[in-house]
């Protein structure tokens, strides 16, 4: 079984494994940040927020924790009022609504937000004694960030990061972890490649027989939903609200997110109950699971497929959209080239601070902004609304996929003649294929696909996935961040880390 006890459903689990962990972080000068903190940081000790002007954004250094937020600046080292974003103009999008991208590429450690769900994973099982770091180690796995931001959270944590991904994925991914990992052997390739999910849960099943590995699977875990509603919502909230204080007459008319693990889409359910906006799962068109009931293999590495996460509120998604990687992969060289912006540059007359902000788009971050096209598009949205997305992770991740996208597409060379190729196809030609607006039935159908993953293969019962249909659930896990942030304020309180800042 994959999925452990919910973090903090019944305060403190094993006492003496608490007082364990409170030893190690005492001896090691680890505190944490409450979830709050991470959802607004100017809630931050000053104390912790001068001794992080000494601390390099990517750093193994326990600090960083408090980094774990939406508000870093361009530099990684100072904070932000309002989370850095891009506001997409027409000239590149070819639609009036405000396409505004929240980059993820100011995270620490991994350049990724995934680095907050690993946070939201471990953090309450630490602090309520289900994860001993003194004999235990954390198993991440992941189609995309997921696993780096787990090594980066438990290295910072002195825990023991172990990384399970498909071998099939981008080289600098396994590049880095080779350098943050604490043996070659704590990176586990299992075959495949994005979409290949049920081989990492094999490869889980098996390292769970050691009752010393704990399985944090995203997919699966609540603290990825929790996280990303509290503080992924609150951070496109306050971004929302800086352009509304410039034009009221502004509207927050959806979010968009691959689905991946469904964390992130998580703050599309804070989004909704703030401003009623609607809440957009996208998809590959090569494995269009949720439009087709479909399968396939895909690049948009980082958004995983072929099944319905257990975290994702399905009964709370408005839209389903399709997207394609072939569409990703050739954006990925007009974004993450040299010679693609300066096309849009000096051909397509986009603003050189938009340029500039490009390389924040990895190719899940452009799949996100196809979306957010489409969106805007189909409902024939205008120069007052607006369509929020994030940028999970930036360019830096995929040089080796635009080296084997320019042997795919450009096998002559990716030149002037191609850049404008395209654009032509993948921006001004965007299309509203491959879209559902959700009924009651569409949604039903959608969520009763996850029963064979979660209640026939990873062992569920029938009546918790059922449970999941009821926004009442959901309102309940939201619910817990409370008493997660109650039990790390009294962990710190064990350690005194804290207060010898």
């Amino acid at each position: 079984m994959l999925q452990e006890r919910s973090a903090g459903d019944g305060g403190i689990v094993d006492e003496q494994m608490l007082e364990r962990t409170a030893a190690r972080f005492r001896e090691a000068g680890i505190g944490l940040p409450t979830f709050a903190q991470l959802a607004d940081p100017s809630r931050i000790p000053a104390s912790v927020t001068a001794r992080l002007a000494g601390v390099g954004a990517d750093d193994a250094d326990p600090l960083n924790l408090f980094r774990v937020n939406w508000f870093n600046d361009a530099s990684r080292t100072g904070r932000a009022s309002v989370p850095e974003h891009v506001v997409l103009p027409k000239e590149l999008t070819g639609v009036d609504a405000r396409v505004v991208v929240a980059l993820g590429d100011r995270f620490p450690m991994i350049a990724a937000h995934k680095v907050l769900a690993a946070y939201g994973c471990l953090a309450p099982r630490l602090v309520t004694g289900q994860f001993d770091p003194t004999r235990d180690r954390a198993v991440w796995p992941s189609t995309g960030n997921y696993c780096r931001g787990g090594v980066a959270i438990s290295r910072l944590m002195r825990c023991h990061g172990v990384a399970v991904l498909p071998e099939g994925m981008s080289q600098e991914r396994f590049d880095w972890l080779e350098r943050w990992v604490a043996d070659p052997d704590d990176i586990i390739r299992t075959p495949g490649v994005e979409s290949n999910v049920k081989e990492i849960y094999d490869k889980c099943h098996e390292l769970a027989e050691n009752p010393e590995n704990h399985i944090l699977n995203q997919f699966s875990e609540f603290g990825n939903h929790v996280v990303h509603y509290l503080a992924t919502g609150a951070a496109l909230d306050a971004v929302f609200a800086a352009m509304q204080r410039d034009e009221p007459s502004l509207r927050l008319r959806a979010f968009v997110s691959a689905t991946g693990s469904a964390g992130t889409i998580g703050a599309g359910d804070y989004l909704k109950e703030r401003h009623g906006s609607l809440v957009v799962a996208v998809e590959a068109v090569e494995c269009p699971t949720m439009l087709y009931n479909g399968f396939g293999e895909h690049n948009i590495q980082g958004i995983g497929d072929k099944h319905i996460p257990l975290i994702h509120n399905v009964m709370n998604t408005d839209v389903a959209v399709g997207v394609s990687d072939r569409a990703t992969d050739r954006l990925g060289l007009l974004f993450g080239t040299e010679l693609g912006r300066e096309h849009l540059l000096r051909r397509r007359g986009v603003a050189a601070e938009i340029v500039a902000e490009l390389p924040s788009l990895g190719l899940s971050s452009i799949c996100n902004v196809l979306a957010a096209i489409k969106m805007a598009k189909h409902f024939d949205l205008g120069p007052d609304d607006v369509v929020a997305t994030v940028a999970t992770d930036g360019a830096a991740m995929y040089g080796s996929e635009r080296d084997l996208a320019v042997a795919k597409y450009f096998p002559g060379g990716f030149d002037e003649l191609g850049a404008a190729e395209v654009f032509g196809e993948h921006l001004l030609g965007v299309t509203t294929d491959h879209m559902r607006e959700l009924t009651y039935e569409e949604r039903t159908r959608i969520f009763n696909l996850g029963y064979y993953t979660w209640v026939e293969q990873q062992g569920i019962t029938i009546e918790d996935f059922e449970a999941r249909r009821d926004q009442s659930f959901w309102k309940a896990q939201h619910a817990k961040v409370e008493g997660w942030d109650e039990l790390i304020d009294e962990f710190n309180a064990r350690t005194g880390v804290l207060e010898g800042l």
